[in-house]
């Protein structure tokens, strides 16, 4: 909404030192959105003044018509002369008055005027078009023509309201009074606490039974409907200056004088009206719902199908416009013209005048429907008074009479359905508890009451809502108004305080650790988008029937090349890491933290919840028992090297190892043991993955791969040769873990060392002999290492020998060798148990 700070100043008498920044503070401080204040006319300089073009001399030889011409613009020149000027434009003639500006003046841009040579002649001065002026388009496609009653020599500046300041304002979906500059004006005017002038509040004359007829067949989808005729229309009369700049500022062209009149009433009151050409309406004129087949061309000259759901406005012939979009074709305004023959002037003499009020869900749902977004639907959506429309067509009458010659005729149609005003009970404190200031009773009436409310009761307030703020709907609503009148600026900055014993979860808290772990440990963070195709599948060499491939498709997808949640992150880290190195950066180490969606064997259809109430438990049980699982998983990714070469070094190049430790360092994190032993999975190299395991709940459980991916993954994928990846879930390490991770405490005592060796199948993993180890040596175990692995004919076909150097250490006393010794047979024994193992030479 562009609202011109003159025009503003009919309805508010602000103080004259107010500029347009100070009235855009104060409205931003009430709520408004106030985007930019434009300087109309800056560094507009004079002299420019009306002239009259005395002699026009066609110029030839040139490739484009130009014209040099004598004008009169009485004194402004010093001397009394014509001007001689030199002009391309062919919108005028002898007679004609036009804007001229003289050597010397400066126009916007810092565009200075002075005499010059061209096409042959000395131009003094320039004869401008609207543009030139910083007017906008005027539709007239050249110069301006004034009309002729203005003296030649007249200050155009001030005619034309070259130097005024408008305010831009981005009106929220709930504010459509403030698409006016009615609903502007007031709060203006409370937020600098001075009186409004209404511009609604004229005298209406009463209906009565001999208005032009008008027929509602949906009075839900209009409930007032305003029809006034004006006969005796000058056809010729043209909209005055005053007008025309008013619409322009606001942002509309002028066309003609009964649109430009219906127009400006809806910017002043900010209801939408429509002029008809009473001698093209058939009949009584009707709303009601389109039927089936219909078409209807409409004002700017599209054939429109109609919707069984458009609401339409008709005659005896069928539609004549869309309500609350956009009129037809066929009962338009007629442009004013001049018989060749007789010279008689024919245009538009009588026009029936509608003032309506229409659901704004259905002009919402036409708007869009036929892609058709007007100024008179954009207010309709965003809601419109009601109780304007009387004075709205009123307004229209006037300025039609005025401007045009016309005659009122005294026939007033007023068709309305029964309403009752809408009241909220709220308590006179309300405001204060959801601001955590208190405003106290007093304030609470007062600013209901500047907005326009009604208030009655003490302690329990009683507030009727004003007809032009169809958005106050309950008690929120009435508080959130006295909170900004009051001024968010002026609400206390305070710090919420969480009771005690809370805070962030255990899940949460490792989340936050495994991601310092892995910044720490020089991976960088790559947040990627939950959606991947179903063909990455294949890329990443996954089996048919591999659970990964099983996904949940969104019906609206954003990419519709991506139309399923991910079941891994490895792609979206993989695309990651292929486009940093296509810029350049070849050594990568990135890594994600986030859900991965995993849907049960058979996926149900979620019910719809109910808008009206709360949803039962059993609702949303039933909602969360078709979602899919949503574990959280953590992955990276690695290319390039992983220690550079320098004075310090040769480095070296990051390889499968590096992704086992990064899962070594997440399992740190959770305080679980991570069993580490060879495995094979899909996107990973057969000979170089590690199968990652845990135990949980006396069972070994499979988290996730690591390792270096396969060569025909990398050169589907475009990956640089040898990138490492590993992805684990981080709930199930988590169950894992020993929860609170306790700081290690240093023992002063000397520890006792202990080497075992053990024979066992070649199948079974050294790292589960180790886990067992572990088990059974108890608290006094410090350390446990592989040392030695040995395979031989001593030891018999499919075995080997495992030699581990095991630390025992008290944390309050020198172990004795009986102590250690019967650790370290604890230990042995547990893995006799669980893996086979024998204790090699027994």
């Amino acid at each position: 909404m562009r609202v011109p700070l003159s025009w503003l100043r009919e309805y508010v008498d602000l103080p004259a030192t107010e500029t347009g920044r100070d009235v855009q503070a104060k409205l931003v401080s009430a709520g408004l959105e106030v985007e930019t204040v434009e300087q109309l006319g800056a560094g507009l300089k004079g002299p420019l003044v009306v002239g009259q073009v005395l002699t026009i001399e066609e110029l030839e030889g040139f490739k484009k018509p130009i014209r040099f011409c004598t004008v009169d613009v009485g004194s402004a020149n010093g001397t009394g002369e014509p001007q001689e000027i030199v002009c391309g434009a062919r919108n005028f003639q002898v007679g004609d008055k036009v804007v001229v500006v003289l050597p010397g003046a400066v126009l916007p841009g810092d565009f200075a005027i002075a005499a010059r040579q061209t096409y042959g002649r000395t131009s003094h001065g320039m004869i401008c078009s609207g543009d030139e002026l910083g007017m906008g388009d005027d539709g007239s496609g050249g110069i301006i023509v004034l009309p002729p009653e203005h003296e030649a020599g007249t200050d155009a500046i001030e005619l034309l309201e070259l130097v005024d300041e408008v305010l831009d304002i981005a009106v929220t979906a709930n504010r459509g009074d403030c698409l006016s500059m009615r609903g502007v004006a007031r709060e203006t005017a409370i937020a600098y606490g001075l009186p409004l002038r209404d511009p609604a509040l004229l005298d209406v004359p009463a209906p009565n039974s001999y208005g032009y007829q008008v027929k509602i067949a949906d009075p839900i989808g209009c409930d007032r409907f305003t029809a006034r005729t004006v006969v005796g229309l000058d056809p010729e009369a043209r909209s005055p200056i005053w007008l025309q700049r008013r619409l322009q500022k606001a942002g509309m062209r002028p066309i003609s004088l009964a649109v430009d009149v219906t127009n400006y009433v809806m910017i002043e009151l900010g209801q939408p009206l429509h002029a008809y050409d009473r001698s093209l309406v058939d009949g009584p004129i009707g709303v009601r719902r389109a039927e089936a087949g219909e078409v209807l061309t409409t004002l700017d000259g599209a054939k429109r199908k109609l919707d069984a759901a458009d609401l339409v406005i008709t005659d005896n012939r069928g539609p004549i416009g869309l309500a609350g979009v956009m009129g037809g074709a066929n009962t338009e305004i007629a442009d004013s013209v001049t018989d060749p023959e007789t010279g008689q002037v024919r245009g538009t003499t009588e026009v029936v005048i509608e003032a309506a009020h229409f659901d704004p869900v259905a002009i919402a749902r036409t708007a869009r429907r036929h892609k058709l977004t007007s100024e008179a639907s954009k207010r309709f959506e965003r809601g419109v008074d009601p109780q304007a429309a009387s004075a709205a067509a009123q307004r229209t009458v006037d300025l039609l009479v005025l401007l045009a010659g016309g005659t009122a005729e005294a026939g007033v149609t007023e068709v309305i359905a029964p309403s009752a005003p809408r009241t909220i009970a709220v308590a006179a404190d309300h405001p204060d508890k959801v601001a955590g200031v208190e405003y106290g009773r007093e304030t609470v009436v007062r600013r209901l009451q500047e907005i326009g409310c009604d208030v009655y009761g003490q302690d329990e307030l009683v507030v009727t809502v004003p007809s032009w703020r169809p958005d106050l709907t309950e008690p929120n609503d009435l508080a959130e108004e006295v909170i900004r009148l009051e001024g968010y600026e002026n609400l206390p900055s305070t710090l919420p305080k969480p009771p005690a014993g809370r805070g962030l979860t255990e899940r949460q808290r490792l989340h936050r650790r495994v991601g310092r772990a892995l910044a720490g440990a020089g991976y960088v963070e790559a947040p990627n988008y939950p959606f991947v195709s179903e063909q990455v599948f294949d890329q990443l060499g996954l089996e048919a029937g591999d659970p990964a491939r099983r996904v949940v498709k969104l019906v609206n997808p954003l990419n519709d090349e991506e139309p399923a949640l991910r079941t891994t992150l490895l792609p979206g880290l993989l695309t990651a890491l292929r486009r940093n190195d296509g810029r350049g950066s070849h050594d990568l180490a990135l890594f994600e933290t986030g859900l991965v969606f995993q849907p049960g064997e058979q996926q149900g259809v979620a019910v719809r919840l109910p808008v009206d109430r709360r949803p039962t438990d059993e609702e949303i049980a039933a909602l969360d028992a078709v979602l899919p699982a949503q574990p959280r998983h953590a992955a990276v990714v690695i290319a390039g090297a992983r220690e550079q070469a320098g004075w310090w070094g040769k480095g070296r190049p990051a390889n499968w190892a590096d992704a086992v430790e990064a899962a070594r360092t997440l399992a740190r994190e959770a305080g679980a043991e991570l069993i580490v032993q060879q495995g094979q999975y899909g996107p990973w190299h057969p000979g170089r993955c590690a199968e990652l395991a845990v135990v949980v709940d006396s069972e070994i459980v499979v988290i996730g791969h690591a390792g270096e991916l396969h060569p025909r993954v990398v050169k589907a994928l475009s990956l640089p040769e040898r990138t490492c990846a590993m992805e684990l879930d981080l709930d199930v390490l988590a169950k894992a873990g020993e929860g609170t991770l306790w700081a290690p405490r240093i023992s002063t005592f000397p520890v006792a060392t202990q080497d075992v060796a053990l024979v066992v199948d070649n199948e079974v993993p050294a790292a589960v002999v180790e886990y067992f180890l572990r088990g059974g040596a108890g608290e006094l175990l410090e350390s446990i290492r592989l040392f030695d692995v040995y395979t031989g004919e001593q030891l018999g076909e499919g075995k080997k020998s495992l030699a581990y150097a095991l630390r025992f250490r008290a944390p309050d006393r020198t172990l004795t060798v009986e102590e250690a010794s019967a650790a370290r047979d604890a230990a042995v024994a547990l893995a006799a148990e669980r893996t086979g193992a024998v204790l090699r030479g027994a």
